[in-house]
């Protein structure tokens, strides 16, 4: 058997960081002009923990408004979910501690439904915990969880069995893409699926800009360790050499568009290696981070109904700052 050391030695091997996609990814982000980084690699384990730590922030409202649609809107989400009580499997994408999620498990399990929880995550360490702490916590849960991209993954699930498929796509995911990519997003998924499943989405709504702004610009800083955290990855697993104190977090909100954007920011001229690679930066040059889009109810019908889905419930939170809607595909 490999002793620890030689199993690292063969991770970080140049050749396979190479042949890596998050190392293709980062490449071709950081060569762009402007440059980017995919926010789906902000996900490793510290990525969660910080997440997590991010989530109970004082600012960070949209964790706490989902949690309470799906607390006080229990019996109506699941009435739905169930329809004529047919089995059916339950889809999670980006499922992560399944803390919202709980709430409609539990309830499923208490209300004797047929149903299979097929957690679906980017992040390996998710899905292993998940795998093990839910069938304790929920005893008699019959859980899969498949760590990979969402469609691949999607493919699997459909692969498990012929059952009604209910895929959950909460906290606002798909608010991370721009609105073509999101509409194109949500085809790709209507694709994926057959004539009556159905999705439960989650959207941010639009609000007054200040408390959008804060929950992205914390006073405890943890937004900016979270994004500062993927040049930390880089370094540890690509071979990076990046000075995180050479880059400061940037967010903006535009209330006219709903567009909040998160940056980091070269605070100097400077080289980055990265493997065999270097990236150069000019002082105040950005790195875009992550988008996340705020939306009203129209845009939200709107983009089911271009992409093959008809809305048919919304759910809210008590200050409507939240929606998590229910469509039909068609």
């Amino acid at each position: 058997m490999k002793n620890i050391e030689n199993m690292q030695a063969e991770i970080t091997r140049p050749e396979k960081i190479k042949s890596s996609q998050f190392y293709a990814d980062v490449i071709t982000g950081l060569s762009a002009q402007p440059k980017y980084l995919n926010s789906k690699y902000f996900y490793d384990a510290v990525g969660d923990k910080l997440f997590q730590d991010l989530m109970n922030c004082e600012e960070y409202y949209p964790t706490n408004c989902e949690l309470e649609i799906f607390s006080e809107n229990t019996a109506g989400i699941c009435s739905a979910i169930i329809g004529g009580g047919d089995a059916f499997d339950l889809i999670e994408l980006g499922a992560g501690d399944a803390t919202k999620s709980a709430y409609l498990l539990a309830y499923l399990l208490e209300n004797n439904a047929d149903f299979t929880y097929l957690p679906i995550d980017i992040s390996d360490n998710v899905i292993s915990c998940l795998n093990i702490t839910l069938p304790v916590t929920l005893p008699g849960i019959k859980i899969k969880g498949l760590n990979g991209e969402y469609f691949e993954m999607l493919e699997k699930a459909a692969a498990v069995s012929n059952k009604r498929k209910v895929v959950m796509f909460l906290g606002s995911n798909i608010g991370n893409m721009q609105h073509d990519d999101a509409v194109d997003f949500c085809t790709n998924m209507r694709a994926h699926l057959s004539k009556g499943d159905m999705l439960l989405i989650g959207f941010d709504l639009k609000k007054n800009p200040k408390t959008i702004l804060a929950a992205y610009n914390d006073k405890e800083g943890i937004t900016p360790k979270f994004n500062l955290n993927l040049l930390e990855r880089i370094n540890r697993e690509l071979g990076g050499n990046f000075d995180i104190n050479k880059f400061e977090h940037y967010p903006t909100y535009d209330p006219e568009n709903g567009a909040c954007k998160s940056y980091l920011v070269s605070t100097c001229d400077q080289e980055v290696n990265i493997g065999p690679e270097t990236i150069t930066f000019v002082k105040d040059e950005y790195i875009f981070m992550e988008i996340s889009q705020k939306f009203s109810i129209g845009q939200t019908d709107e983009m089911a109904n271009s992409s093959g889905f008809k809305p048919i419930d919304h759910f809210f939170d008590s200050r409507k700052w939240f929606t998590d809607a229910i469509w039909i595909a068609e």
